[in-house]
């Protein structure tokens, strides 16, 4: 396939050096140092799957350079998902596949509400993985997965031939067959974990080790999970249940992209995690004043690394 990566950062370099080991044409793009050593040494993957170097590495920071488009793979940060759409937009033919693997639950409605119906499917990720220094990805863990699916949940012909492409690539893949549903695990997932390790500057395990901050983790994901079932999300009983499994199971260092940038004085995806649930609760009438507490705590630094302040 003819496959762009627009955002080649922790996500979207291993994604996309995964697909070009597979055989795929991969393009991706990137931007200032990290665009210029691509280009010179390629894209280096490491990673405890295996490690990958992309040489030569098709790289630009113009996707308008990029003909023929099969795929699309967005993996920028939430905010900078409308502009992305808007650049994106005159370079899509009519077979040409559009997947956000960006965190937050309203990624699908923002690239249809610009691109249309029939070129966009819902998606997320599942991993664990950074730019160590510029043309490196360091994949740290967690297997990697995308999960993806029609945004009407039909099982499609275009969306089978998606699969494959992943699973080729050795990509943990799962089409789903509700990926409201899927999105919404994943969200309630990321957004239990990183604002909260923001807010503490402590890593998943020194979290889950503390009685009172799990308390207060739990509390949060009752919130979401309440936020998303007035919403008519099929989340199961034990979901929360599960979630915690899985962050239980993840290494003790462990720490979610938000919580770095925030530690980092860079802008993050605040706005599209918690921010989201409080704002959904105040037009749905549900009291989120657990994810209202640490996005309030948090927003000060937050528009301080937008220059809002």
């Amino acid at each position: 396939m003819n496959i762009v990566i627009y955002g080649t950062g922790g996500v979207g370099g291993y994604f996309g050096a995964r697909l070009a080991q597979a055989g795929n044409n991969v393009t991706f793009i990137a931007r200032g140092k990290h665009l210029e050593a691509i280009q010179k040494n390629g894209l280096q993957l490491k990673s405890f799957k295996g490690d990958y170097l992309v040489y030569p590495a098709n790289a630009t920071s113009n996707i308008s350079e990029v003909e023929n488009i099969d795929l699309i793979i967005i993996c920028v940060k939430t905010w900078q998902l409308q502009e992305v759409a808007e650049i994106i937009k005159p370079v899509l033919n009519e077979n040409t596949l559009v997947i956000s693997l960006l965190n937050g639950v309203n990624n699908s409605e923002v690239l249809t509400s610009i691109l249309g119906r029939e070129n966009v499917l819902g998606g997320l990720c599942k991993i664990v993985s950074k730019v160590e220094e510029y043309g490196i990805i360091n994949h740290l863990s967690y297997e990697s997965t995308i999960v993806f699916g029609e945004r009407n949940n039909k099982i499609t012909e275009k969306a089978q031939m998606l699969e494959s492409t992943f699973v080729n690539a050795g990509i943990k893949t799962k089409l789903a067959d509700d990926i409201q549903r899927e999105v919404w695990t994943k969200f309630l997932f990321i957004s239990t974990i990183s604002a909260i390790g923001a807010l503490t500057r402590s890593t998943i395990g020194e979290m889950i080790a503390s009685e009172e901050i799990k308390k207060i983790m739990i509390q949060t994901s009752e919130e979401i999970v309440a936020i998303a079932k007035a919403k008519g999300v099929n989340l199961s009983d034990d979901i929360i249940e599960k979630q915690f499994q899985i962050i239980d199971s993840q290494p003790y260092n462990t720490t979610a992209s938000l919580q770095r940038d925030i530690m980092d004085g860079k802008p993050s995806e605040l706005e599209a995690q918690n921010g989201t649930i409080v704002r959904m609760g105040i037009e749905l009438g549900i009291p989120t004043p657990v994810n209202a507490f640490i996005y309030y705590c948090l927003l000060p630094q937050e528009k301080k690394a937008r220059g809002l302040n």
